[in-house]
């Protein structure tokens, strides 16, 4: 894993962008893998001043989200479909038909593998941007006794729902979601991390610095061939090196 340590979150969005750029003018069709929070949206506020300015075409990507709430309807303010609309879809110049998202309310086995066979379809993800939980979690994957592969139905901890149900002020917040499984997350070409704040580096250093384990999801990364991580120095001060 290459590591890049930047001076705060507004330039590792600008740097991440400016990879992804790269990727869609490289390839203008490519396939992106896309995270929600708050961790990606310095990308997305960059990649849509990109696209505003004429430096790059979104009309030929494709994109797959990692996870989605279940027992929401994808219309709702607070679903991972509606943060992509308002933080890049709308910005830019994306074809709404090239916009792939698991559905929280279908069947999740049925769900799992019709995602599998659409991402394969696509061509696979050739760029997949992530985040990290505080426990090392990478999309909705928390720590367990053995990685996950495909997509699957996850019942959200106490602290997630703690931390976001603030958010839900209409309906209760939703106790499940579906999200891609790590063996999944770790058959895109490259893996892009960002992580920022003090809050992750006890995270980002198990991640970097401790073994290959299930208790820490994103520790997985460290057995694919092609993963950039962004760090701030805050995300970084428990590292070595």
């Amino acid at each position: 894993m290459k590591v890049q340590i930047l001076e705060n979150k507004t330039a590792i969005g600008e740097a991440v962008a400016a990879l992804l750029c790269d990727a869609i003018r490289e390839k203008p069709d490519c396939v992106l893998g896309l995270a929600t929070g708050a961790t990606p949206v310095p990308t997305y506020d960059a990649l849509a001043a990109a696209y505003q300015a004429g430096k790059v075409s979104f009309r030929r990507v494709r994109s797959f989200n990692l996870d989605e709430y279940c027992d929401l309807p994808k219309t709702h303010k607070n679903s991972f479909y509606s943060f992509m609309q308002v933080q890049l879809f709308s910005r830019v110049d994306m074809d709404p038909a090239n916009v792939g998202f698991l559905d929280g309310n279908a069947d999740p086995a049925a769900e799992s593998a019709r995602y599998t066979a659409a991402i394969e379809a696509a061509g696979g993800i050739d760029v997949q941007l992530l985040g990290i939980g505080r426990n090392g979690h990478i999309a909705f994957n928390e720590p367990a006794d053995a990685f996950s592969q495909e997509s699957f139905r996850v019942a959200l901890t106490e602290s997630t729902i703690a931390a976001n149900s603030c958010y839900f002020d209409d309906v209760p917040m939703p106790r499940f979601a579906i999200t891609m499984g790590v063996g999944l997350i770790l058959r895109a070409k490259r893996l892009i991390l960002i992580a920022t704040g003090e809050s992750k580096a006890a995270a980002v250093k198990a991640m970097l610095e401790g073994p290959v384990t299930p208790q820490c999801p994103a520790s997985a990364l460290q057995t694919h061939p092609d993963v950039l991580v962004f760090l701030d120095p805050a995300a970084a001060s428990l590292l070595k090196q």
